[in-house]
């Protein structure tokens, strides 16, 4: 039997996974990653402790699944996007600790080249507007604050990339320096019509051309791992930053194939094929790539997903757990006219709003606990709706179902609610670790071990499917009327 060992390091964890030929899994090991925040806004990582972390999960997986090194086909790499290290190439020691993606510090920068009219331009060439969450202005940042790094830079002494490059970097001991093209579309400096590094962006963001990893494909063999490390050299064979690899995972490969992953936010992805989608309210990113055509997808985030429940348990003090809350929701037939606009850190995608506030309507002598707990669970799956109906809308393809992954799943209130607001199929995955199994699949493609998704049934298997209602459409027309007047009403609240 193959086995493919996929490694998923991301924001709050680091894990490692061992796969079967036929996407079960035989082993996991997982670590916390502690989180450094020296200032308000500020969040970092010590690449040094994801390094330690991955090396030590991987070698804990491998001796869990009672195999050897040896015995692997091939390692696949997943991770938190957007995140950078820059290190020494003669040490490989970082100079900086990692910048995170939820970092804002680069915020005033990014508003100076909007105010300065570049984020049309910026837009045009790689799907994204400018924004502290992407990679760029955290680049710069590092070089213009170490002292000596942009010197450094300029004479080939530093090398910077995205948690995968970092990864796969010390997998190597140094020998091998990439980046799949799905992390490098979330850098700001790659142009998503050629899928090269653009030596436009890079002089806007004040960015060494040097500095940046080789693009490779998803699915492509970079090289291996260093014997000592594992105990034998195995192919690195596939990365994907983490959203993109869920796609996969969730078996979503062909145009309006769409997936939504639930944890304290909700990311949603809709893969559009081979057709790059200009959006002015969602980020057009590449999906993984796997051959000679540049795949593309739409993605959109919403900020406040899980954490609806988790506020209402912890906030509120509605229940004593998740499974209470939604026991309480089920109690009443619906909210009693309420709605819950949950922009308690401002609305995300498609609205954009970070002065956006959570906000209830309907409230009336009537309104009970299990009526506000009603509300909350249903403020999950609007927003989605929201979400979606822009996917569809702007991209021009229908959306035949729905697959999602993640902890929120588990509210069958949720899933079904969703299901009937989208009148589509909801399937929930059947391997809840999509991220690390869309990494196992694009590494086991890469070196034979499939040759297509059909030859993984894993990817598209269902642990349950929350079909609409048949009369779906008329029961939830006033609740769509009355989110769409809410959401309406909540925005730009900070701003008075």
């Amino acid at each position: 039997m193959p086995y493919i060992l996929s490694l998923d390091q991301g924001t709050t964890s680091t894990r490692s996974i061992v796969f079967g030929g036929d996407g079960a899994k035989l082993s996991q090991s997982q670590i916390a990653l502690a989180q450094i925040f020296p200032r308000p806004g500020w969040v970092e990582h010590d690449a040094t402790t994801i390094w330690r972390g991955q090396l030590q999960t991987a070698r804990t997986a491998i001796a869990e699944a009672g195999i050897n090194a040896s015995d692997l086909t091939a390692v696949g790499v997943t991770n938190q996007r957007e995140t950078v290290v820059l290190w020494e190439r003669a040490t490989g020691r970082p100079i900086h600790n990692a910048i995170v993606w939820q970092d804002r510090r680069t915020a005033a920068a990014c508003g100076a080249l909007v105010a300065s009219g570049h984020d049309e331009r910026v837009r045009e060439l790689t799907g994204l507007g400018i924004d502290p969450y992407f990679s760029a202005t955290k680049i710069a940042w590092i070089l213009d604050e170490v002292p000596g790094a942009r010197a450094a830079a300029e004479w080939g002494d530093l090398a910077c990339g995205t948690v995968d490059s970092w990864l796969v970097y010390n997998l190597t001991r140094g020998r091998v320096h990439v980046t799949d093209i799905t992390n490098a579309s979330r850098t700001l400096l790659l142009d998503i019509a050629t899928g090269e590094w653009d030596l436009e962006l890079c002089a806007l963001f004040g960015v060494a051309p040097g500095l940046l990893p080789r693009i490779v494909r998803s699915a492509e063999v970079v090289g291996e791992t260093d014997t000592e490390l594992l105990g034998a050299a195995v192919p690195i064979a596939g990365i994907c930053g983490d959203q993109q690899a869920a796609l996969v995972g969730n078996g979503c490969f062909g145009a309006g194939d769409a997936k939504a992953t639930f944890g304290t936010g909700v990311f949603a992805l809709m893969h559009t094929g081979g057709r790059r989608v200009h959006s002015q309210s969602l980020a057009a990113t590449i999906a993984a790539r796997t051959g000679e055509r540049i795949e593309y997808a739409l993605e959109g985030s919403i900020f406040t997903g899980g954490a609806v429940v988790q506020w209402l348990v912890e906030g509120l003090e509605l229940a004593d757990s998740p499974a209470a809350v939604q026991a309480l929701a089920e109690s009443v037939p619906d909210s009693g006219g309420v709605v819950f606009v949950p922009a308690l850190t401002g609305l995300g995608a498609p609205h954009w709003d970070p002065y956006a506030r959570g906000a209830m309507f309907g409230l009336t002598r009537g309104t009970t606990r299990a009526h506000i707990a009603r509300a909350g669970m249903e403020a999950i799956p609007l927003q989605v709706m929201d979400l979606l109906d822009a996917m569809v809308s702007d991209s021009g393809h229908a959306m035949p179902r729905l697959r999602v992954d993640g902890g929120v799943t588990v509210n069958g209130l949720v899933m079904q609610t969703l299901a009937d607001l989208l009148n589509v199929p909801v399937h929930r995955a059947l391997v809840p670790e999509s991220t690390a199994l869309g990494a196992a699949y694009l590494a086991g493609y890469a070196t034979g071990v499939w040759s297509q998704s059909a030859d993984l049934p894993a990817l598209t298997g269902v642990s349950r499917t929350f079909e609409p209602a048949p009369d779906a459409k008329e029961r939830f027309a006033d609740l769509r009327l009355r989110w769409a007047e809410a959401v309406k009403r909540s925005l730009r609240w900070e701003r008075g």
